[in-house]
């Protein structure tokens, strides 16, 4: 059997040299290959680059945080893997609204631009991509997708839209954005699991 692969899909702001995805390299290190790509800015093409290295790379589960759940959500029932969603939000526009104009990145991007900025084009495309974001869903292997929710969340309050859709949801004490430590006590023995019990390779 190959080396099984995670495809961890971070936040709005963050990178793929954010915490949790610095955590889940560590943590799988020698066990699995940790793909921790920077998404792009606009959804329509973070949803394209997402689905063309799931063509390329065949990960066995996503992992996502935030925004990088919003992702997962709508392309792991879609090509027919399991998902962590930790912290998903499924309404980008709500967060986006109050924070048009010139912002930066929380973490380093691979290309060193911190810069980007939040305007109306931004937020009507993550507009319609929410109209449509459990269009996948309706029978295709919803036990696969399993949620991770902070108790001390205070961006994303989506469990009961989440338990709408699908039946697995978990706790950790944690906000939005895992610590490396709640990364590895929580999110890991969860996509251990979700691989066990879903394997994707014969």
């Amino acid at each position: 059997m190959d080396t099984p692969k995670i495809l961890f899909l971070h936040g709005f702001y963050a990178s793929g040299q954010c915490v949790p995805a610095k955590a889940l390299r560590e943590a799988f290190d020698g066990e699995a290959i940790v793909l921790t790509p920077d998404l792009p800015l606009h959804p329509k093409e973070a949803l394209a680059f997402i689905r063309d290295m799931c063509d390329r790379e065949k990960p066995d589960v996503l992992v996502g945080n935030s925004c990088g759940s919003f992702y997962a959500q709508m392309i792991a029932p879609a090509i027919g893997i399991p998902a962590l969603l930790g912290n998903p939000h499924f309404k980008m526009t709500e967060f986006l609204k109050p924070r048009i104009g010139a912002q930066q990145y929380k973490s380093p991007r691979a290309n060193g631009n911190q810069d980007f900025v939040i305007d109306e084009a931004l937020i009507n495309e993550f507009a319609e991509l929410e109209a449509q974001q459990f269009s996948n869903n309706s029978c295709r292997n919803p036990e696969r997708i399993w949620g991770l929710f902070g108790e001390q969340d205070t961006l994303a309050h989506f469990e009961p839209l989440f338990l709408e859709h699908y039946q697995h949801a978990f706790h950790f004490p944690g906000a939005h954005t895992p610590t490396e430590q709640e990364t590895k006590t929580w999110y890991v023995p969860l996509i251990k699991t979700l691989m066990r019990k879903y394997p994707t390779q014969v």
